[in-house]
């Protein structure tokens, strides 16, 4: 069950953390994956090829539209074929609306926003003339709840809600579903510099009653790449504990 053998994935932010975890867990599924980053992703990499799986490394910016398109071409053309994109990169400046700087907005949304953008036009080609392709962004739980000092970052993932329920339409004649996962608090870099008092507060917000794993939502993204998923498109898949009930 959720396969993915002879699939080529392709995620970007994959040299830590949740990008990690789901780079790994679709190798162990049988994808060839390639880790894109706009660091070095060796130490992804070591993890899927010690574990027998097989990948690459791709080092790009995605919010630079021709360098984006022109690895994910490159890719493509070399490889065969791109049956999946996960759009994971992603960066978050927090600052309250009345500090936030036009720099930081730009900033953020190039990366989170933008980057999406410029990989799936790139990608979309290939899964179009294969007329099959899987399609993954991640958003967050705070594009539907909010969060005080999130104001760029809430607003590019709620624009990335948008976009996956607008090329799910797009491209369902095609075969290929776009869906988007929504991570609530998950135990990441991101979430380890929070205040103890913060950290408090999400676990009283959360009926489970503990911080998500990146595995949690790496099995969902597994899950959303399978040919058992296939019925599914342009849905929001929420991993949070039951924090919005």
């Amino acid at each position: 069950m959720f396969r993915l053998d002879e699939n080529v994935a392709i995620v970007t932010g994959g040299s830590r953390g949740i990008g990690r975890a789901i780079s790994t867990m679709l190798s162990r599924a049988g994808a060839y994956v390639v880790v894109a980053d706009i660091v070095p992703a060796d130490e992804t990499l070591k993890l899927i090829t010690d574990a027998g799986g097989k990948g690459e490394t791709k080092c790009f910016d995605v919010s630079v539209e021709d360098a984006a398109q022109e690895a994910i071409r490159e890719l493509a053309k070399r490889l065969g074929r791109i049956d999946i994109l996960v759009n994971n990169a992603g960066i978050a400046l927090d600052q309250l609306l009345l500090r936030v700087s036009a720099e930081s907005l730009h900033r953020t949304f190039s990366v989170n926003v933008d980057g999406a953008i410029y990989c799936t036009k790139a990608a979309i080609r290939s899964m179009m003339r294969a007329e099959r392709g899987r399609v993954i962004n991640l958003a967050s739980v705070v594009a539907e709840l909010g969060n005080p000092g999130q104001t760029a970052y809430s607003a590019s993932k709620a624009a990335i809600i948008g976009l996956t329920k607008t090329w799910a339409r797009e491209y369902a004649q095609r075969n290929i579903t776009v869906n988007a996962v929504a991570p609530g608090f998950i135990d990441t870099e991101m979430t380890l510099r929070l205040p103890e008092e913060v950290k408090t507060w999400i676990l009283n917000q959360t009926p489970l009653g503990r911080i998500g794993k990146p595995d949690d939502v790496a099995a969902a993204v597994v899950f959303l790449c399978s040919e058992e998923a296939s019925y599914i498109t342009g849905q929001v898949i929420r991993v949070n504990g039951g924090i919005l009930g």
